[in-house]
């Protein structure tokens, strides 16, 4: 820390998710060094904890190659001021939060001009291109991890790696409150329930609907009261859904609602969703799933050959083992998914041993990540 100034922090965070961590980073570091300031890229959560903004997070939030290659101008002008600005003030600590494509390149700047940097959520680099965990050895001092199996992959290339548990982990309840949920959701207690859950991204739910909706069809022959939960991330999500319901299923009651995925989750018997983070939020709300997922089949014959893991879905990847049934591609079929959801919905010893699993997992990655995150900025800043 420089003498006659406060510690001072730069961050940047390139969207929703990387603002909420930020915020919680801040707000834990507020704490253990209240006049600290901090400065760069911010979304409104961490402009309300007191980081300067010195561009909008809005203007990194780009996704898709069409969209990038649009902005590509402005995103590398953003990058290359960043550079100057920060090279200039010499911030303790820079901690880019997620957002690698962006990030990595500026926290290698940094690191050259004697900065000290922290890249905050670990790529993917443990499942598909692997290489790229020596560019990032070369640009970050440390990686922070949200996953035990992140931390022991960048050991094995020797990058210092500190695992700090899962926010999500440390948000949500060891033992859901099933029952409050429902009554929020106006479900009955008594009531054998399933979310469907087609993905946040329109090509997910453009692939997924029809295949969920039809699995849910067939669900319904056997449970005629059968209560279906679809939450959807936003209102193109769901005009996107209900055009494929009006297609494929349009007798089919189920209730569509905006957002509220957590509760959904928790008030269900089961759940079918599409990979991703709903994998491990749904894990955490202790709620059985089976995972369905198609792409493309140029993009899936890729993805088999890039992809380094056994196993797609965060839980499974967690445990080690397929506790959670995946169907992928030519598996992801309405009889397969229904006879891995009838398994669920059962209920029984299978449901029990989920359950106990799937809080051995929570409780694992459950560490106050917030508080960890600034003792190792803390650390680092010394």
């Amino acid at each position: 820390m420089k003498a006659g100034r406060p510690l001072t922090i730069a961050l940047v965070a390139g969207e929703t998710s990387g603002d909420i961590l930020g915020a919680g980073l801040i707000r834990a570091l507020r704490e253990q060094a209240p006049g600290a300031r901090f400065v760069g890229v911010a979304g409104p959560l961490m402009q309300a904890q007191g980081c300067e903004a010195w561009y909008e997070m809005e203007e990194l939030a780009v996704m898709g190659i069409v969209e990038v290659l649009g902005r590509l101008r402005r995103l590398l002008h953003i990058r290359a001021e960043l550079t100057k600005r920060l090279s200039e003030l010499e911030p303790d600590v820079f901690v880019g939060i997620d957002a690698p494509d962006f990030n990595i390149t500026l926290e290698g700047n940094l690191k050259k001009r004697g900065i000290k940097t922290i890249h905050y959520v670990s790529p993917s680099v443990w499942a598909w291109r692997q290489k790229r965990v020596f560019k990032i050895g070369r640009a970050t001092n440390l990686v922070l991890a949200f996953l035990p199996f992140e931390k022991a992959f960048y050991d094995r290339f020797n990058v210092p790696c500190r695992f700090i548990g899962h926010t999500m982990a440390d948000a949500m309840a060891l033992e859901p409150d099933k029952n409050a949920a429902r009554d929020a959701l106006g479900i009955a207690h008594n009531a054998r329930c399933l979310a469907l859950l087609p993905g946040s991204r329109g090509a997910e739910v453009e692939m997924l609907s029809a295949d969920f909706l039809k699995t849910a069809q067939i669900l319904r022959q056997r449970w005629p009261a059968l209560e279906l939960l679809v939450p959807l991330v936003n209102a193109k999500r769901r005009e996107q859904f209900e055009r494929i319901k009006a297609q494929v299923a349009p007798e089919l009651s189920m209730r569509l609602l905006d957002g509220r995925a957590r509760e959904a989750m928790i008030a269900s018997d089961a759940a079918l969703l599409a990979s991703g983070t709903a994998a491990l939020e749904c894990m955490l709300a202790k709620c059985p799933m089976v995972v369905g997922y198609r792409m493309k089949p140029f993009t899936f014959w890729l993805a088999k050959r890039l992809v380094k893991t056994e196993y797609v879905s965060l839980p499974n990847l967690l445990a080690g083992r397929e506790l959670v049934k995946e169907l992928l591609q030519e598996e992801c079929q309405p009889d397969n998914l229904a006879e891995a959801l009838t398994a669920l919905l059962d209920g029984g010893v299978k449901s029990l041993e989920i359950h106990d699993t799937f809080r051995k997992l929570h409780e694992k990655i459950r560490c106050k990540a917030d508080e960890q995150a600034a003792a190792a900025v803390l650390e680092l800043a010394q």
